[in-house]
């Protein structure tokens, strides 16, 4: 079984993947139904997406900061 670290870690980045394959998915599909709203949702899920970058750099850095494994 796993820590508690590794499976949060591990949750980001599947939410992080799905974030960004919705947004790629929502405006590639913009493209062929002139939505606007499907359009907001792939920006906004690509921004909330990539926005996990920096909270996973931080996550792990204030893990490390407080040692722990």
């Amino acid at each position: 079984m796993g820590s508690l670290k590794t499976f949060h870690i591990f949750f980001v980045l599947v939410v992080m993947a799905a974030a960004d394959l919705f947004g790629i998915w929502a405006i590639r599909d913009y493209q062929h139904s002139a939505d606007a709203m499907i359009l907001g949702l792939g920006i906004l899920a690509l921004i909330g997406g990539l926005g996990l970058i920096p909270y996973t750099i931080w996550f792990i850095r204030k893990l490390n900061r407080a040692h722990i494994a």
